[in-house]
Order: structure tokens, then C-alpha cells, then sequence
């Protein structure tokens, strides 16, 4: 089963584009949660519009759905 130490791992690999920073290290990532292959995963945005929004998103689903051990992750704002 994945932990939660790898899946903060490979969300430092997601950064803001506008700030040049990762999603992790900014302090965006408030909670994950692991129910067997599925991984749950709170977060915010640095402004309510940032336009890059919906990419951070897509891109932190994808980089914890490439886990081994993970079926499905869902993003939260």
C-alpha cells in the first residue's frame, strides 16, 4: 500500500508555475487521506483565481495516479 510520505513525495514534483515553487513546500496540500487504492487529497490554490487552477489539479491526480499501489485519486479544493 502507498503512505503518505510517498505521495507528498511525488506532489513536490507539481509546482505553481506563476511562483516557481511546489505545491508541497508552498504549504497547498492541507490533508491526504489513503482508503486502500484510493487516495484522497485536500488542498488550496495561492489566490481564489489562479488561472493555473485546474492544471495543478489535473497534474497532482496524475502524478499520485502513477503510484504504484494507487487505483484513483481525487483532488479537493
Amino acid at each position: 500500500m502507498v503512505t503518505k510520505e510517498e505521495i507528498l513525495n511525488s506532489l513536490q514534483s507539481v509546482s505553481d508555475p506563476e511562483i516557481g515553487m511546489d505545491i508541497v513546500n508552498l504549504g497547498l496540500v492541507y490533508d491526504v487521506q489513503i482508503n486502500g487504492d484510493k487516495v484522497y487529497i485536500k488542498m488550496t490554490m495561492t489566490a481564489p483565481t489562479c488561472p493555473v487552477t485546474p492544471w495543478i489539479l489535473a497534474e497532482a491526480q496524475k502524478v499520485v495516479e502513477n503510484l504504484e499501489g494507487v487505483e484513483a485519486a481525487d483532488v479537493e479544493l
